[in-house]
């Protein structure tokens, strides 16, 4: 499973890349390089809005995914490599750890849908940032923790 953990961080490290240089690549003169651009916009809408105001933008180009979206993939990206490196189990449920990792989100985005508060895109990310780590930290962790039957293999037996 450390494998399987291992190539689900290398492919948010390669969302997380694509995120970032669609804008560069978009301005390729390469056809292909262009065309990997438009397939990372492409993917992006599936999972944002991408409204050009609530994200990011790099040289004069709009990043694939919102200001929200990004803290949440670029922490994901963290918390992933953290949790191959540094792997404990936390003394605190996974949905608990997911349920307060959620918070800044959830009022970040409620506050703003309310009209009760106007977000720059770098709240919005920043706000985001635990949520993202929590859930890679809990998705690598668990492909990281052994299985019930290798636990009772390695577990001493009585005599």
């Amino acid at each position: 499973m450390r494998t399987i953990a291992g190539v689900l961080t290398l492919a948010a490290a390669t969302w997380v890349a694509a995120i970032v240089f669609a804008p560069i690549a978009a301005q390729s003169g390469s056809a292909v390089v262009r065309s990997c651009a438009a397939a990372a916009y492409a993917a992006g809408s599936f999972v944002c809005h991408q409204i050009p105001a609530r994200s990011f933008h790099l040289a004069g180009g709009q990043l694939a995914v919102c200001g929200r979206c990004t803290g949440l993939y670029v922490s994901a990206l963290l918390g992933g490599i953290v949790a191959l490196l540094f792997w404990r189990r936390v003394k605190v449920a996974d949905r608990s750890l997911l349920a307060v990792a959620a918070i800044p989100t959830a009022l970040s985005w409620t506050l703003e849908h309310a009209g009760l508060a106007a977000q720059s895109n770098t709240i919005r990310a920043l706000a985001a940032l635990p949520l993202g780590f929590a859930a890679a930290w809990v998705v690598v962790g668990l492909l990281l923790e052994p299985r019930s039957d290798e636990r009772d293999q390695r577990a001493p037996s009585a005599v």
